[in-house]
């Protein structure tokens, strides 16, 4: 942005749900010295279909499954978008390298509740070991017969956390309180993973000695199935995976296959890497044309929910002030603490 304008900055909200509107909204009211800000609010998903509707837009806030792509950007920069704000801490959905080029700040929300993720993948955990899914479908039906729900004890069990950011380390420490042993994967190192009783190993010996494996690492050339039919193999023979990162962290097709062969003992996933034209909206009254998604969703030892790990209260709270944050410390032109690439 060349100089502040006189004006309320126009911002075009993507993706919007009604918790967005209302959020984004208080969170304008409340954040001290918040730039002056007029919301448009779009429940469509950002792509080169709907990047005109940003048009005489001065930034676009946006969500996981927008399409950011070098056609779109270059819409949006023909339009005079100035700024991209992402209400999320992923941004595997950004070029950064054609944002760059074209002079467009991508700014993010880094940290905004780890705690809600760890929460969410202990939840998952003890719904698998405890059957508490099938359990809840039984009673609802007045089946009151505990045949085939017997379950595991989680405590002395060892879990695997492959990315020890702040989420790795959140869910590792509910874990611990768990009584789980802890063994971590990372390109760089935590020192409060090892804190927390925490050892550091080769993803192989990680896959090879877990019981349950938990995905927390970025989505990136480097770790895109990551999970595959080569690393499934290396797994402990009934281990439990657990995936609230990205979707395409792993190969859908190969760990389908590993659960048929009675390799893995149980998935829990919060993504998909089909998600993009499922997730967030509602399906039930569509024919959803994935088989490989209703393969898994047959499944007695599958977990699936729609990448909702992150939704609570607080972290709601935190995505809103921060974006809002961004956002007026671009209308102010002062330094973009949270930006994704040099421009």
């Amino acid at each position: 942005m060349s100089q502040q304008p006189s004006s309320a900055l126009r911002v075009v909200v993507f993706s919007t749900k009604d918790y967005d509107q209302s959020g984004l909204t208080e969170a304008l009211e409340r954040v001290p010295n918040a730039a002056p800000i007029k919301f448009r609010f779009l429940s469509s998903r950002l792509s080169a279909n709907t990047a005109e509707l940003a048009k005489d837009a001065d930034a676009v806030c946006v969500f996981v499954n927008d399409t950011v792509n070098k056609e779109v950007l270059k819409i949006l920069h023909d339009r005079g978008v100035g700024l991209i704000a992402l209400r999320c801490a992923g941004f595997n959905n950004v070029d950064l390298k054609a944002a760059s080029e074209l002079k467009i700040p991508v700014v993010r929300v880094p940290a905004y509740s780890p705690n809600a993720v760890g929460e969410f993948v202990a939840a998952q955990l003890l719904t698998l070991a405890r059957k508490i899914h099938k359990a809840y479908n039984r009673v609802r039906e007045n089946n009151f017969d505990l045949q085939g729900l017997v379950g595991i004890e989680v405590r002395g069990k060892t879990v695997g956390i492959v990315g020890t950011g702040k989420i790795g380390v959140a869910t590792a420490t509910v874990l611990k309180g768990l009584g789980l042993e802890l063994l971590g994967y990372d390109v760089f190192p935590n020192q409060d993973f090892k804190n927390l009783g925490g050892r550091y190993v080769e993803l192989n010996e990680l896959l090879s000695q877990s019981d349950i494996v938990s995905l927390h690492c970025p989505l990136n050339e480097n770790t895109k199935h990551l999970i595959r039919a080569e690393t499934l193999s290396i797994m402990k023979p009934g281990a439990y995976l657990i995936n609230t990162s990205r979707g395409a962290l792993m190969d859908t097709q190969a760990v389908l296959d590993a659960l048929y062969s009675g390799h893995i003992g149980a998935l829990a996933m919060d993504v998909y890497e089909g998600e993009g034209d499922l997730f967030f909206e509602d399906r039930s009254g569509a024919i959803v044309h994935d088989p490989l998604l209703a393969k898994l969703q047959a499944l007695p030892n599958v977990l699936i929910t729609g990448h909702q790990a992150f939704l609570t209260d607080v972290a709601l709270r935190n995505i809103y002030r921060i974006t809002i944050e961004n956002i007026s410390n671009f209308y102010y032109q002062k330094p973009l603490e949270t930006i994704l690439n040099k421009v």
